[in-house]
């Protein structure tokens, strides 16, 4: 198991070791832009809506819960 494990992260290394100066700079941006999506954009745009109106998890789910079934019996 351990190693398979240490075949498998040593062809990633290997691989990223030889990439060209372009395949390097694409990964970058890849990776700038993964982090400006899921980190920048999640904190403008998904504020935590739930921990500023409820203070237990019991009312979070149950708010959750209401949301859901009344969504439901429209489709119905």
């Amino acid at each position: 198991m351990k190693k398979n494990i240490k075949i498998f992260f040593s062809l990633y290394t290997e691989g990223f070791r030889n990439l060209s100066t372009l395949g390097k700079k694409l990964w970058i941006l890849i990776f700038i832009k993964l982090f400006i999506m899921f980190v920048i954009l999640k904190i403008f745009f998904f504020p935590n809506f739930l921990g500023s109106k409820f203070d237990t998890s019991e009312e979070k789910s149950n708010y959750i819960l209401n949301i859901l079934t009344k969504q439901s019996e429209k489709n119905d």
